[in-house]
Parts: structure tokens; C-alpha cells; sequence
């Protein structure tokens, strides 16, 4: 297995860099294994590649949030890793950015990548917990059938444009490098539309609404975001269609409380229950269960139901369900309860607990310590007495 490279290593940056800085390494580092600078050498090539992934996760927050939490497996598994299969994609997703360095619209066809889509799914705790498939409508462009994409009126042809020649970009020479810039009559097309289409109004496509099915694997949580390849909108004029991205929610749940792949339950339990021990029934993601509360268990205690929480997205364990227990203390009780209450309040004042007879001491030398001029009243009283 091939060693992980490291981004932030690769571009020569700190983890802190800025989006300016990002870009600035990204087009010094770039230039340096630009394939047309270092013809016939193809480890070059790979690392231009890696340059290009590099920029892609770490000029967008998400995905960068991402790697460095998880590195690029965790981009892997929530769909949101580069996916740049050769030099040509890397020139489709930059080309102004190689364009105005090295030339980069010569090796394009003009024809661009349609842009990225995004759309949000909610889910229940069960569903997320379990995977589901869910249905999305969202709306992307699609190619206009009225002029096939071209942009111009039917029995009408777009025209060459004068200013750059059809080529879509204008040249100037500067040292060893050929700098070109896009064209700013066509933007890049080569073509100019002097009669547009009436449908789409010269840019090839129009809007529709789209249903898929997904399918969402177990374990994922809110701000999850999937990637749908070549879901998003289509490129006007035969380049790769754009990504639908998809955006988890998972609603709020009424028992269960998460904290990344563990699930807290806040159980109530009386004190007797506590004191004694008891077999009480809990919820769980599979339904309820009985468990055991051991005698003496304390307020905020918990019970850890190992692997009882969520899964963790493609692995094949889960986190933990912890159940912390509160012990109720009634608001209203019956009298013949408040007789049994006072009963036991007279027997633990002749057998305190340890810890109370610990703190009782603790604030008897806290008052003695810090305030040594408090006099116990009664004791006050008996000696004024006995001076008269």
C-alpha cells in the first residue's frame, strides 16, 4: 500500500494557511511539475496530479475541515474526495488558473465541466442508525433541446469571434512562459451569439427538477455531505457533467442524545431504586431491554452498553449507548411514604454516611479556620448568664 501523501506537506504550507495562501503554493508548487515544463517525465506528471487534489480539498472549507480531522480516508468516505483522472479533468477544473500561467487552453477543448449541485435530506436517529435509501428532487440544468446546447436560434450558427480569432483565449509571450488570458469578448468560447436562443436565452440550458434515489449508508450524522457523481448540471457544450451533493440533517430525538457514534439516555429511576438496586427497562436502537442498576448506584452515574450506539460509517463496529441514571426525588408524596421518610430520616441521624460525617467535619474546621470570632449563640448566652 502506498504511503498516504501529506497535502499540507506537498504545497509546503502550514495547517493554519490562509485561502491565499493556499492558492499562492498551490500555483508555485503546480508550475514547478507542470507537464508541458517537464516534458516525457511521468513522475512529474503524478505529482501535478497530487497538486491538483491537494487544492481541491484544501480550498474548500468542508473537505478541509474534513482531512484534518480524518485525512483522506475520511474525504473517501463521505464522497467528497478528488476525482481527477488525468491531466485533462485538472485543466477542465482550473483552466483559468493554468491558462493564465502555462498555457492550459491549448490542451482544453473548451468544453467545460457543468457545475455542482447541492440538496438536503433529514433523517430520523432509526434511519441514520440503520441506513436507508431515500428519494431527492433537486433541479439542475439540463442541455436545451431547443437548441441543443448551442445557445443560438434555430437555423442560426454562432459566430467566430474577432477578438481572440476562435480561439477563446488571447496570448502574450514573457520569458520562458506562454501567458494566456480568456478571452474577454467570448469568455472563452471562441464563438460569440448574436441571435440567442428564446428558450434558454443563449446559454444552452434550462432548468428541471430531477428525482433520484440514494442510498445513505448507516452511521452518518448532521452536515454529512454525499457525492452523486455526474448528477449535477450538464455541460452545454459535451464536457462532464458537475456533482450532486447531498446534505444530511438528522432530526432531534426524544430519548437519545449523540455525541459522535455514542448514543446518551437520561434514565429516571426512584430512590429506593438506587439505594437497593433494581431491573429496569431501557430503550435501545433494537427496541427495550431490561438492566440491572446495582445498589448504591449515585446520582449521573453511568452504564456503558458497549457497541448499543451508532455505527460508524463502513466499519464494522459501532459506538457505545450510555445510559446515565437521575434519581427523582418526588415532589408530592402520600403520608404513610412521609412516615417511612421520617423514619429513616431519625435512623440516619444516629448512623450518618461516611461522606456526610466527612463534609461535617470539613465544615466544622472551615468555620473554625475562617472564622474564629463566630461563637456558637447558645454557648454566648449560658456565659453572659453565668457572669450575672
Amino acid at each position: 500500500m502506498a504511503e498516504e501523501v501529506d497535502y499540507y506537506a506537498l504545497l509546503g504550507i502550514d495547517r493554519t494557511a490562509t485561502a491565499e495562501e493556499i492558492a499562492s503554493a498551490y500555483r508555485k508548487t503546480a508550475r514547478k511539475y507542470h507537464p508541458d515544463l517537464n516534458p516525457g517525465d511521468e513522475e512529474a506528471v503524478e505529482k501535478f496530479k497530487l497538486c491538483a487534489e491537494a487544492f481541491e480539498v484544501l480550498k474548500d472549507p468542508e473537505k478541509k475541515e474534513i482531512y484534518d480531522r480524518y485525512g483522506k480516508a475520511g474525504l473517501d468516505r463521505n464522497g467528497g474526495g478528488p476525482a481527477f483522472q488525468d491531466v485533462g479533468d485538472i485543466f477542465g477544473a482550473f483552466g483559468d488558473l493554468f491558462g493564465d500561467f502555462f498555457g492550459g487552453g491549448g490542451r482544453s477543448s473548451g468544453a467545460r465541466q457543468g457545475a455542482d449541485v447541492r440538496c438536503g435530506v433529514t433523517l430520523d436517529l432509526h434511519e441514520a442508525a440503520k441506513g436507508v435509501s431515500k428519494e431527492i428532487k433537486f433541479r439542475r440544468h439540463e442541455v436545451c433541446k431547443t437548441c441543443g446546447g448551442s445557445g443560438v436560434k434555430p437555423g442560426t450558427k454562432p459566430e467566430v469571434c474577432k477578438y481572440c480569432g476562435g480561439r477563446g483565449r488571447v496570448q502574450q509571450s514573457t520569458g520562458i512562459f506562454s501567458i494566456q488570458t480568456t478571452c474577454p469578448k467570448c469568455g472563452g468560447r471562441g464563438t460569440v451569439i448574436e441571435q440567442p436562443c428564446v428558450d434558454c436565452r443563449g446559454s444552452g440550458l434550462t432548468s428541471k427538477e430531477v428525482t433520484l434515489e440514494v442510498r445513505i449508508p448507516a452511521g452518518v450524522d448532521s452536515g454529512v455531505r454525499l457525492r452523486i457523481q455526474g448528477e449535477g448540471d450538464r455541460s452545454p457544450n459535451g464536457g462532464p457533467s458537475g456533482d450532486c451533493y447531498v446534505f444530511i440533517q438528522i432530526k432531534k430525538h426524544p430519548l437519545f442524545r449523540r455525541e459522535g457514534q455514542d448514543l446518551i439516555c437520561q434514565i429516571p429511576i426512584g430512590y429506593a431504586q438506587a439505594a437497593l438496586g433494581a431491573e429496569i427497562e431501557v430503550p435501545t436502537l433494537d427496541g427495550v431491554e431490561k438492566i440491572k442498576i446495582p445498589a448504591g448506584t449515585q446520582n449521573g452515574e453511568i452504564i456503558r452498553l458497549k457497541g448499543r450506539g451508532m455505527p460508524i460509517p463502513r466499519r464494522n463496529f459501532a459506538g457505545d449507548l450510555l445510559i446515565q441514571v437521575v434519581i427523582e426525588v418526588p415532589t408530592k408524596i402520600k403520608p404513610e411514604h412521609e412516615a417511612i421518610l421520617r423514619k429513616l430520616a431519625e435512623y440516619e441521624g444516629d448512623s450518618v454516611l461516611k461522606g456526610r460525617k466527612s463534609f461535617s467535619a470539613n465544615l466544622k474546621q472551615f468555620v473554625k479556620d475562617f472564622f474564629p470570632e463566630k461563637k456558637n449563640p447558645k454557648q454566648t448566652d449560658e456565659k453572659e448568664k453565668s457572669d450575672k
